[in-house]
């Protein structure tokens, strides 16, 4: 063979070499991600099986037994390298559920929590308070998580607090069944401030057909006459001494021994945003039945309480520094204020709820212990009461400062009202109270269509000698007397400064026009 025929041979097989060589790299070239993805997983399996697989099939450095030039992958699938939990499958196959779970973040849905599945027994006599409390544990960490407290079942839980602050928000406390409380003395300690409390909560919600059942009446009567009894029970005088002012309380369960002299409030919400309470019915509590303190954005709407309107301190709804409030719907029965709207509180609106028994809806009393006061924009209308002992009634203790200003009362109807509407600066819970000139400023209160029956008295304002009430005004008052059991009084107004927007029924002769001279509503002292 010639010298050219040779060269030319072999530079044909150069070429062919060449084109067999940029085929193999296309050819791995459309595996794409797919082998770039998978590489590490068979790296890995060749480093368990040792430094030079020249014996294995499939090794990681594709090489044949007999050491054989290269060939691409097999399409056979490869063997997969033992991992542990916390790996994830190989890519060269569809993944598998994960045997792991990492922690879930907070998750958004309809995760609920059944009382019954954390061990609550709901038969009125086991104690459920640890089965509450692991439902809230769980229910706590999810957001917009239920717990379930079903229908047909009673539920015994001692005193509990759903607290935050860490707990994930929109939490919904679904009630059907019963709640009881405890009635032992043994139960309560010294004594707690409130039996169930929700606390430091971002969107909360109660709701449900179902009843908190405080059991009160052991603590009602251990201590019928021990504590605070109503200031403005002085303003009512039988017509005979068979009229008692405050009835013999529910003789007492042979169960209970004697109750702790503080008593608990039955439902309790604290420090939280965006509450709401609607469905339920609270009854019987040792004490005020639902209280909201700094909390913010709270709407209740049809749901009840009742009990005895002869059970002392009861309070239906207790309102203190709390803003954006939304009552309607709600019917009130109760042995105190229906509504109580202390210090604090601004932007609040009441309307459309049935009051009584009880004492009417009430601001107050402020300035207690000689404090500073504050209630603003208030607002109580289209309410129906009925054998309350006041309608609608602004109380504050001598020695206070502060103000209430910006309050509406407006459509309220009374039916066997003692004391229709009453400003009451001189309120005092015990037997006697010093005579103090320091006073809450009470400013820009207004009556409107104010109707029905009294059985005592049809207006009472008696303020501050030395920072008369202002801008009072009046407006449709027509109250007819009711003839009952106690003495008939006309209206009585005491410093107490305004206007008559229309004639009264029965006419108001004694309220003041215009304003006191010297007025000093807005010093730094009564400034808030």
């Amino acid at each position: 063979m010639s010298e050219f025929s040779f060269r030319s041979i072999t530079f044909m097989l150069v070429i062919a070499f060449l084109v067999w060589s940029s085929n193999f790299d296309a050819c791995m070239g459309r595996r794409g991600r797919h082998w770039r993805q998978s590489r590490a997983s068979f790296t890995s399996l060749s480093k368990k099986k040792g430094k030079s697989n020249h014996g294995g099939s499939g090794g990681g450095h594709y090489h044949s037994g007999s050491g054989s030039k290269p060939k691409p992958p097999s399409h056979k699938k490869a063997p997969s390298p033992p991992r542990n939990k916390a790996q994830p499958p190989p890519h060269n196959k569809a993944p598998s559920p994960p045997q792991y779970k990492a922690p879930p973040p907070p998750q958004k849905g309809s995760s609920t929590y059944n009382v019954l599945d954390f061990g609550a027994k709901g038969n009125g006599g086991t104690d459920d308070t640890k089965a509450f409390q692991a439902a809230w544990a769980a229910a706590c960490k999810v957001e917009a998580s239920s717990i379930i407290v079903p229908a047909g079942y009673q539920f015994l839980v001692g005193p509990i607090s759903f607290s935050g602050p860490y707990c994930q928000k929109n939490i919904l406390f679904q009630l059907d069944g019963t709640i009881l409380a405890p009635t032992d003395s043994k139960s309560w300690g010294k004594g707690l401030l409130q039996w169930l409390e929700f606390t430091k909560l971002n969107g909360i919600t109660v709701q449900g057909k179902g009843v908190i059942d405080g059991r009160g009446s052991p603590w009602w009567q251990d201590t019928p006459y021990g504590d605070p009894i109503d200031g403005d029970f002085k303003l009512i005088v039988p017509l005979n001494s068979s009229v008692q002012q405050r009835p013999p309380m529910p003789i007492r369960s042979e169960l209970s021994g004697k109750m702790p002299s503080i008593k608990p409030t039955a439902l309790r919400f604290y420090g939280s945003f965006n509450v709401t309470v609607t469905g339920i019915t609270i009854q019987n509590s040792p004490q005020c039945h639902l209280k909201f303190d700094n909390c913010q954005g709270v709407l209740v709407h049809d749901m009840s309480v009742s009990s005895p309107g002869d059970s002392p301190n009861t309070d239906g709804i207790h309102l203190q520094n709390s803003q954006r409030v939304l009552i309607h719907s709600t019917t009130l029965a109760c042995g105190d204020d229906c509504i109580s709207i202390q210090t604090g509180c601004s932007d609040v609106y009441i309307h459309n709820v049935n009051c009584g028994p009880g004492h009417g809806i009430s601001i107050g009393g402020l300035g207690k212990g000689n404090t500073k006061a504050c209630v603003s924009n208030i607002t109580v209308r289209d309410i129906m009461m009925h054998n309350t002992m006041n309608g609608v009634r602004v109380k504050t203790w001598q020695g206070g400062s502060g103000s209430v200003q910006g309050v509406l009362f407006s459509n309220i109807q009374v039916s066997e009202v003692q004391l229709p509407i009453v400003i009451d600066q001189f309120y005092c819970d015990k037997t006697t109270c010093k005579n103090q000139t320091s006073a809450v400023a009470l400013s820009g209160i207004t009556y409107e269509r104010i109707r029905g029956t009294y059985t005592v008295k049809p207006v009472h304002f008696a303020c501050s000698d030395s920072l008369p009430c202002v801008d009072v005004t009046l407006n449709g008052i027509q109250l007819k007397p009711l003839q009952e059991k106690y003495h008939l009084y006309n209206p009585f107004c005491w410093q107490t400064f305004g206007e008559l927007r229309t004639p009264t029924v029965p006419p108001i002769g004694c309220l003041q026009l215009g304003k006191p001279s010297g007025n000093q509503i807005n010093s730094n002292h009564d400034a808030c």
